[in-house]
Parts: structure tokens; C-alpha cells; sequence
């Protein structure tokens, strides 16, 4: 099945564009729009009012007048107490949501006392090895109250598993529960490279969480639709859009065959977008993509729910343009990209921080992202009418040229591979990306893109500034944290035999094609490790080796 049963937008302009100059993306851009450059757009059927289909100018129809987007600012490192400490820290600052970012050995699910943990426990996030960890964690912080985002995917079901034993424990009933998974394995395959298990049995474990969140969890987004990684990796802007919208597709046509209406998990899948230097590009880039999401889940998937044709997103300030050189000009490329996300009708946005290309974010670092955030929303006025450049004749051109060309990306993908998990498979999506980021690289190096501070305006010397230094002492406290766990649970009969039935019923469901979600919550409360855990489903899945070579 392809996508052309859905409306389409009509070329604007199939003219020659040799020599125009043109986005980071490539798509060529003139000197002048008009009227006759949205003339194959219906303003009913294609742009709308706010808050009706398609959803090009927001979801909602008065935006941030009713309610700003969430300040979300990503946060871990070090112990889970440290991070805990963090956490309030934010809170206290107006901060509106958390974010927890796990590190290395969380991330490819290995204990902190693995061979191959070593020297990476805490470093580039928060270390969590066990439900006790996970406790310390959100000490002093009410689940009921706050809504918690992680950016987990290979074991992310392990970690929504801890997250639903510390829920338990406040006494904070599960229908309560707000927040988000990342839990985008497809991703990883594409473009950040953190995956566990080969594809297909790395979306069934994706599509287990959304089957029984949807039973269990009705308020939490099971899945985070993630683009963000992908264009991290050096994706177009179009690339970022067609990909991220095709794997959203994947993960729905997969729950579909388990039996799962549309209706009944679509309003709980969200979306997670980079925000890059290229301005109006980024703006069109979200309204495209509610656009195209709209279309796509009511015409292909015939969903019914208004809220199931939602595309809800989060959105991060581009990681990778951020510069060692001249850190402080970060703070500048923050606020425009922050106000691009604004502009294209983002619900929840992270401004990274000036330091973040060098390290963890420092406090002060930290606090005057999330001020970025502040301004924008108290200061610069453009909360006070929704989507303000809605009708602009370059703004609905680019909207609708880079939906267009994202929809044959997709065709592409479905026509050539028959659907996204075989494309996966083939390596379709990383060589595409490489190709990408390989001309980007030649355009940089000829100079025809510019980094402020790095091919232009360039500085023989320039301050440093202070970074967050991670203690060694660290991983000494963790690992003898996770010793200790391990020695008590040894020691205890009931709990060494609680323990191994636990991982033993967990390998009996994972042979079985079972939903593993609740043998992972008993499993959790035993007190098995992330690394235990994973290495019982590795022994039924297998490890994967990455696919063929670019």
C-alpha cells in the first residue's frame, strides 16, 4: 500500500532552480513569494484554523494562550541521588517537567559492573542498574504530580517496569501516571546505533509496552517518535520528516496486527523533533508533519478519535550545532532555534545548553537554557495570537514542498522495500543518512554553509568556559551499591528463589511470543538488574550485529 490514496500537494514550482540558493536541506528557495506560490493550496482542506483537521497551524485553537508548552529540560548524571538532587533543583527553578537522560551502560541495558561498563557509569547520564536505584531516583518526587519523560529505548521496557513498581510504592494509582518513553528502537537502527536485539523482536517489545500501557496506563505516550536522532546523524530536514512518519507508521501497523484498534493507542504516540539553524525550514517542518500525520492516520489507518489524527511532539534545540569554539555564541543559536519550535507549534521543548557539545550541562548552564525558554514565553509576545505566520506565502510554500517530498520518501520506502522493517533491515535508512551527511560535509568544507565561529568569523583564541566533571568516586559508589543488592539477595532464601523463578517465567514468556510487560514488573520488584533482565530476553531474541555495511 502506498500513501497516494492520501490528498498530495500539488508542486508549486517544477521550474529550473540551477543556481538558487537553497535550505540546509536542499530545497531551493527564491528571492520572492506570492500570491501565485500557494496557488495549488485549498486553504480549507490544506491549512485550516487552529485546532481543526489537518492541524497545520497547532492542535489546539488557542495554542499557548491556553496552556505554554511544557520547559522540559533533559537532566542525569552521575548517581541516581545526584540526579534526584537535579531534579528538584529544576523543579524549584520553574521548570514544568523532567527528563531523564540515562547513561551508557543503562542505555545498551549492561549493569554497572559490567566488563564493558567500565569507565562510562554515570558519565553521560544517570546510572540505574535496579529498582532500587530507580527509587532513589525520584525520592521527594510525587509521580501523581509530575509528568517524567526517559529517553530509554533498547530496555526501555525495564525501565517503564522500574518506573511502574516506584509509582506503586507512593501509593500513586497507574491511571494517574503522565509521561513519556522515548521506547523508539527503530531509530537506533537508523542512525544512533544503541540497540539490543535484532528489528522485529525490538518492535515487538516496543508494541508489548504499548498493549499494556493502553490497558494499564491511559495517560502515558508509549512511544516517543523520534526524528530528533535521525537528523542528528546528518538526515535532511525532509529525511528527518519522512522517516520519523514512516517508523510512526511501522509501530501503528504492528500494533494493528496484534489486534489493538487505532483509536485505542494512537492518541498516546508522540513525536520528538531537532529544531536546526535553518529558520523558516524547521517552521514549515512541523506543520507538514501534523499535516501529514493527520492524513495518515485517519485516511490509511481510519482512525476516528479526533485525537488519535494528532501529531503531539516534543522538541530539542540541534545537539550537533552546537560549537566548542565560542561557546557562547550556543546561547544565541538556542534562542532562534527555540523560537523556530515555538513558531512551528512544538507542546514541550528543550533548549540545550551553551556547554552541552563539551559535557554534562553545568547548573548555570542549565539555568540559562531553561531562561531562554522563559523569555520567549513571558517577553517576546508570541504566545499572544496563534500561529502568527500562518498564510505567509514562503512559510505554506515550504510547508507544502517539504510534505511533498517527504511523502515520496515514504512511497520510496513502501514501493522499493515493501514496508519499514525490511528497509531496516537492509540498511536503507543508514546508507540514505550517510549520503546525506556526506554532502553536507563537502557543502561545509567549500564554505557554502557556514558555522559562525568555526569557517567564518573564526577566533584564534577564545574563552573557555567551566564544565560539569564527573567524580571518579561514581562508579566506586555505584558498583558497590550494586554489590551490595546482590549480596542481599543472595543471602535471603526467599529472595534468591523469587529472583530466579522471576527471570525464569520472564524467558518462558519471551518463548512464548507473550506480552513480557508483566513478568518484567515481578521481575523488577525481585530485584533482577537491567543487565539480567536483558541478557534472559537476549538468550530468546539474540544479540544483532548491526545489518549489512553501508
Amino acid at each position: 500500500m502506498t500513501t497516494h490514496a492520501m490528498p498530495r500537494p500539488t508542486p508549486l514550482d517544477d521550474g529550473d532552480h540551477s543556481g538558487a540558493p537553497t535550505t540546509m536541506s536542499g530545497i531551493p528557495i527564491k528571492s520572492l513569494y506570492g500570491p501565485d506560490d500557494i496557488g495549488g493550496i485549498d486553504f480549507i482542506d490544506d491549512v485550516g484554523d487552529p485546532g481543526t483537521f489537518p492541524y497545520t497551524r497547532g492542535m489546539h485553537r488557542t495554542m499557548y494562550q491556553g496552556k505554554v508548552w511544557t520547559m522540559r529540560q533533559f537532566a542525569g548524571f552521575g548517581t541516581a541521588r545526584q540526579t534526584n538532587e537535579r531534579f528538584k533543583y529544576l523543579l524549584e527553578h520553574g521548570q514544568t517537567g523532567l527528563s531523564t537522560a540515562f547513561d551508557l551502560p543503562t542505555l545498551m541495558g549492561r549493569d554497572s559492573d559490567d566488563a564493558l561498563s567500565l569507565g562510562e557509569v554515570g558519565k553521560c547520564g544517570v546510572a540505574v542498574s535496579s529498582l532500587e536505584d530507580m527509587k532513589v531516583l525520584f525520592d521527594g518526587i510525587d509521580l501523581g504530580a509530575v509528568s517524567t519523560s526517559m529517553t530509554i529505548n533498547a530496555p526501555a521496557a525495564i525501565l517503564l517496569a522500574f518506573y511502574i513498581c516506584v509509582a506503586r510504592e507512593q501509593g500513586v494509582p497507574l491511571d494517574q501516571l503522565r509521561g513519556t518513553l522515548q521506547n523508539d528502537i527503530l531509530k537506533e537502527f537508523h542512525a544512533q546505533n544503541e540497540f539490543v536485539f535484532p528489528p522485529k523482536p525490538s518492535v515487538k517489545l516496543v508494541v508489548d509496552t504499548i498493549e499494556y500501557c493502553t490497558e494499564h496506563l491511559p495517560q502515558w505516550n508509549t512511544v516517543s517518535v523520534s526524528g530528533y536522532h535521525i537528523r542528528e546523524a546528518g538526515a535532511t530536514a525532509q529525511q528527518e520528516l519522512a522517516f520519523t512518519i514512516a517508523d510512526g507508521m511501522c509501530y501503528v501497523e504492528e500494533s494493528m496486527r496484534r489486534g489493538l484498534s487505532p483509536d485505542a493507542f494512537l492518541p498516546r504516540i508522540s513525536f520528538f523533533w531537532d529544531v536546526h539553524n535553518e529558520f523558516f525550514e524547521e517552521i514549515a517542518k512541523f506543520r507538514a508533519a501534523r499535516r501529514m500525520w493527520a492524513r495518515i492516520t485517519r485516511d490509511r489507518y481510519h482512525a476516528k478519535n479526533e485525537r488519535s489524527w494528532w501529531l503531539r511532539c516534543h522538541a530539542q534545540t540541534a545537539g550537533v550545532s552546537l560549537t566548542e569554539q565560542q561557546p557562547m555564541v550556543n546561547v544565541i543559536r538556542v534562542a532562534y532555534q527555540a523560537m523556530a519550535a515555538v513558531l512551528g507549534g512544538t507542546q514541550s521543548l528543550h533548549t540545550n545548553s551553551m556547554d552541552e557539545t563539551l559535557a554534562l550541562p553545568t547548573e548555570q548552564a542549565v539555568k540559562v537554557a531553561l531562561r531562554t525558554q522563559q523569555i520567549l514565553a513571558d517577553e517576546t509576545g508570541v504566545t499572544r495570537t496563534v500561529d502568527p505566520l500562518g498564510g505567509s506565502y514562503f512559510v505554506e510554500a515550504l510547508t507544502s514542498d517539504i510534505e511533498r517530498r517527504a511523502l515520496d520518501v515514504i512511497d520510496h520506502i513502501y514501493e522499493n522495500y515493501g514496508g519499514v522493517l525490511p528497509a531496516t533491515e537492509q540498511g536503507y535508512f543508514r546508507r540514505a543518512i550517510a549520503d546525506s551527511s556526506h554532502r553536507y560535509g563537502q557543502e561545509f568544507d567549500g564554505g557554502e554553509r557556514v558555522m559562525i565561529g568555526v569557517n567564518k568569523y573564526v577566533d584564534s583564541d577564545y574563552d573557555r568556559i567551566p564544565i560539569l566533571v564527573i567524580d571518579e568516586n561514581v562508579e566506586r559508589e555505584q558498583l558497590g551499591r550494586l554489590q551490595d543488592l546482590r549480596n542481599r539477595r543472595q543471602s535471603d532464601p526467599a529472595k534468591r528463589e523469587r529472583h530466579a523463578n522471576a527471570l525464569k517465567t520472564l524467558r518462558e514468556v519471551a518463548l512464548s511470543g507473550g506480552n513480557v510487560m508483566p513478568a518484567l514488573v515481578e521481575a523488577s520488584e525481585a530485584l533482577a538488574t537491567v543487565g539480567e533482565m536483558m541478557d534472559t530476553l537476549k538468550s530468546v531474541y539474540g544479540p544483532y550485529d548491526g545489518g549489512p555495511e553501508l
